[in-house]
């Protein structure tokens, strides 16, 4: 009797996946920033000056009131200063008079007497005036411009990753049952090769 039946068994296949520990370097991106300050020209001038001063010459010629006041002053007293010595040297010639001497005609003819001696000239105004001079002055200030870089570097950041494995079934297991044999027949005399049994004993 033939064999009807084959049962054939698929085992299961499966791939592993080794996957090693590493270690990650990821650096960062570096940013540099440029500033600019604007440089500049100034120039400062300054003119010359001539500074004059006629207070005193005018005062030679006009004085002010004050400076009136303090003359009027000044000569009242050498006037007083003078009389008095006048008057002093008058009275000694009087004492040491004679009688009969005429002393006052002396005196009278001293004072009406003209003056004598080297007289001095003046010049008006007879106080200079006072002149002083400034230089001019040119200063200038000349700044470049300026250029500010700002690097910024960040650290890189570092990462550990672990090892694993991996393991994925390619193929389950299974059990294949496969029929091998002929058509069967119902009833069995419906086979074109069906052939009667003989039961003659």
């Amino acid at each position: 009797m033939d064999q009807l039946i084959q049962i054939t068994t698929v085992p299961i296949q499966y791939e592993f996946k080794v996957n090693n520990a590493r270690l990650e370097y990821h650096s960062s991106k570096a940013e540099l920033e440029i500033h600019r300050n604007d440089g500049g020209l100034s120039i400062k001038s300054r003119p010359v000056k001539l500074h004059l001063d006629s207070s005193a010459a005018r005062n030679s010629i006009t004085p002010t009131t004050a400076r009136s006041v303090a003359q009027i002053a000044q000569k009242g007293a050498d006037a007083a200063y003078s009389a008095t010595a006048q008057l002093a040297q008058e009275g000694q010639l009087l004492l040491k008079a004679d009688i009969g001497e005429d002393m006052i005609g002396t005196i009278m003819k001293q004072r009406t007497a003209q003056p004598t001696g080297e007289f001095q000239l003046g010049f008006t105004p007879s106080e200079p005036v006072d002149i002083n001079y400034e230089a001019p002055d040119l200063t200038i200030n000349y700044q470049m411009d300026k250029l500010n870089f700002d690097l910024k570097i960040a650290n890189g950041n570092f990462e550990f990753i672990p090892g694993n494995i991996e393991m994925s079934i390619t193929q389950h297991p299974d059990v294949v049952i496969e029929y091998v044999g002929g058509p069967i027949y119902v009833p069995p005399s419906a086979d074109p090769n069906y052939e009667p049994l003989d039961v003659r004993a």
